[in-house]
């Protein structure tokens, strides 16, 4: 492998200091591929007009296609959070507009390429504010194959299309997580769920391995929903925490919209039943779920609502 910064020939963001992982990596048959670091990009994804694609300015690589907003890596840079950065750079895309739903992953061994796949939860406008796009626009799925692709997005294309129609979210039985475990959860049961969902936080930002949850791509970030009962209920709200109300937890997606994010539901009556009205609300808007309980009784009853059941040991082996 070869590292080559850009030519005079190869503009790269004129206006600002280039940072170091803007350079080719050249392999030994003589590719290059644009990223020190590797690189990202995003497919923002609205439910009503498509997905926005990058008409790529003539002097890039494969100049004249159509691609997605991305970019090179910067070192020591999570792909999720570069190709946010990317996306903002090249297509104004504003925080908090999107929310990762999965990761797909290109690796070359001597470069890597990562797609995040992002579902717009608050709509705008795209604004070309670099000089690498002749045109950003909302193209309908069905409409995509039409374009003329960058290489690499169209041989990427039929998967992530494939994809686009799964919406996974996750429903945990708190009590029964934390229940798994002799740890002294009985002296402080609201102290325990903000331990599991402090945890859980973590394990939502750094996205469910795809492998966990029997789907294809690399890395979920579904929604993750965390019911509490009887005393856990007290547990404090935190900004990790989007407080909901058993009758707001149908779509998994505005109070979880940040990287994250987890839902507390707070049960008003007996948790098993509130477990399995989320998950039945989640299933009527779309959503494959996965509820997270070791109660026999309760994973039938899930499962019956079309709900997929794992253990809490399937959760605790991720969380560790």
């Amino acid at each position: 492998m070869t590292i080559i910064p850009p030519s005079p020939g190869e503009p790269r963001r004129p206006q600002g200091p280039r940072d170091s992982g803007d350079a080719w990596v050249v392999a030994p048959t003589g590719e290059k591929y644009w990223g020190r670091y590797g690189a990202a990009g995003l497919l923002a994804v609205d439910s009503q007009r498509g997905v926005l694609l990058q008409h790529r300015v003539g002097w890039s690589h494969f100049g004249g296609t159509w691609g997605l907003p991305g970019g090179a890596l910067h070192e020591g840079e999570l792909a999720l959070d570069g190709a946010l950065r990317e996306a903002q750079e090249e297509a104004g895309i504003p925080d908090g507009a999107v929310r990762a739903r999965f990761s797909s992953v290109l690796d070359l061994g001597i470069w890597s390429y990562t797609t995040v796949v992002a579902d717009v939860v608050r709509p705008f406008e795209p604004v070309i504010s670099d000089p690498e796009s002749l045109a950003l626009e909302w193209v309908a799925v069905d409409e995509v194959g039409e374009r003329p692709l960058h290489p690499g997005f169209a041989a990427a294309w039929p998967m992530l299309r494939d994809l686009l129609g799964v919406r996974p979210a996750i429903v945990v039985d708190a009590a029964n997580v934390v229940g798994s475990v002799p740890d002294g959860w009985w002296k402080d049961r609201a102290g325990a769920a903000g331990r599991l969902g402090r945890r859980l936080s973590a394990w939502a930002s750094g996205g469910v391995a795809a492998a966990r949850l029997g789907l294809d791509a690399d890395r979920w970030y579904p929604p993750v929903s965390m019911v509490v009962e009887g005393e856990a209920r007290a547990v404090p709200d935190a900004a990790h925490l989007g407080d909901r109300s058993e009758a707001q937890a149908d779509s998994g997606s505005d109070a979880a919209a940040r990287r994250g994010a987890i839902d507390l539901v707070r049960a008003t009556g007996h948790g098993d039943d509130a477990i399995v009205a989320a998950a039945e609300r989640l299933i009527a808007n779309g959503r494959a779920v996965t509820v997270v309980t070791s109660d026999r009784e309760l994973r039938e009853r899930v499962q019956h609502a079309g709900a997929n059941a794992e253990s809490a040991g399937w959760l605790l082996g991720q969380l560790d």
